[in-house]
């Protein structure tokens, strides 16, 4: 299995940007697909989740301003970031289980997100 991401970049404070990951390997329908992001010299935090029947969760700091989605056909997660801070600058990685499970057990490399002011 491979988790692979991209749209990951540079942006402005106020911006946006659209991160997408590909799971390779697995049939993503029956998973949970999650975001997660790591800000220099912090540890790995949550930022979003959807379950395979739909149940969507996000952290505090992102709600309201990021929607996460998923395509099952594309076996694919995206995070639509808007309203984007400084705050947000972190490396973002996705994040797969195992059928039917909750806890992440798949994760990918990670793609950078820096947001200037």
């Amino acid at each position: 299995v491979q988790l692979v991401e991209s749209g990951g970049g540079s942006a402005q404070a106020g911006g946006s940007l659209r991160l997408s990951c590909t799971a390779f390997g697995v049939t993503s329908s029956r998973r949970r697909m999650g975001w997660f992001r790591q800000a220099p010299g912090k540890e790995r935090v949550f930022v979003a989740a959807l379950s395979g029947s739909g149940i969507i969760e996000y952290s505090d700091s992102v709600k309201g301003r990021f929607t996460i989605s998923r395509d099952n056909a594309k076996s694919a997660v995206y995070l639509q970031m808007n309203s984007l801070n400084f705050e947000d600058t972190a490396v973002y990685s996705c994040a797969l289980s195992q059928a039917y499970g909750v806890s992440f057990y798949y994760w990918g490399q990670g793609t950078q997100v820096t947001v200037s002011s």
